[in-house]
């Protein structure tokens, strides 16, 4: 069975789903793919992940880098999974482009290349979003692409880790990256 439950964040609500003892998905209300990979049988009930989670989050939103990360259960294809575990070692308060993730994984991999177009169709359907920090990735170019919460929570969520954002920008539409 899998449950939900909902948080109250400075970002707007948050749905949280979860079984047994594991995080599945993490969502802001709105973004892009909201609970995209949600089983249609749940019920809200506040387990204990939940609560561990509710902690991580408050230490998160009051500025501070948890130093512990709740139970996960990540859910996708090999590759999107292997992409998310790099999202897990991005430091608090850094970025990182979809380049960088792209040239890791052709290094762990032993290939000449990696499509960071590929990684960034991996980073955007990460279902636990801020905790898997998909809003640590930048374009190689300092743009700020790509977010499922929207590029205005990208940029609150860096400004709030206190990262570098000064030579961050927002893409015009329609301009090529």
């Amino acid at each position: 069975m899998e449950y939900i439950y909902t948080y109250d964040s400075p970002l707007g609500i948050i749905t949280m789903a979860g079984e047994n003892d594991s995080l599945t998905g993490l969502w802001i209300e709105g973004q892009k793919y909201f609970a995209s990979s949600l089983k249609s049988d749940f019920k809200e009930r506040l387990l204990p992940v939940f609560e561990n989670t509710i902690n991580w989050l408050d230490i998160y939103f009051g500025g501070y880098a948890p130093n512990f990360t709740p139970s996960l259960k990540l859910k996708g294809t090999p590759f999107q999974i292997l992409v998310w575990e790099i999202l897990l070692k991005i430091p608090y308060g850094e970025t990182v482009t979809y380049k960088d993730i792209a040239h890791e994984i052709a290094n762990e991999k032993g290939i000449e290349k990696m499509s960071a177009q590929a990684v960034g169709g991996a980073v955007g359907h990460n279902p636990i979003s801020i905790i898997v920090p998909c809003h640590r990735v930048v374009g190689s170019n300092g743009s700020l692409t790509g977010y499922a919460g929207g590029i205005d929570k990208k940029l609150k969520l860096l400004t709030l880790e206190k990262a570098d954002v000064s030579s961050l920008f927002v893409p015009k539409k329609g301009s090529a990256l």
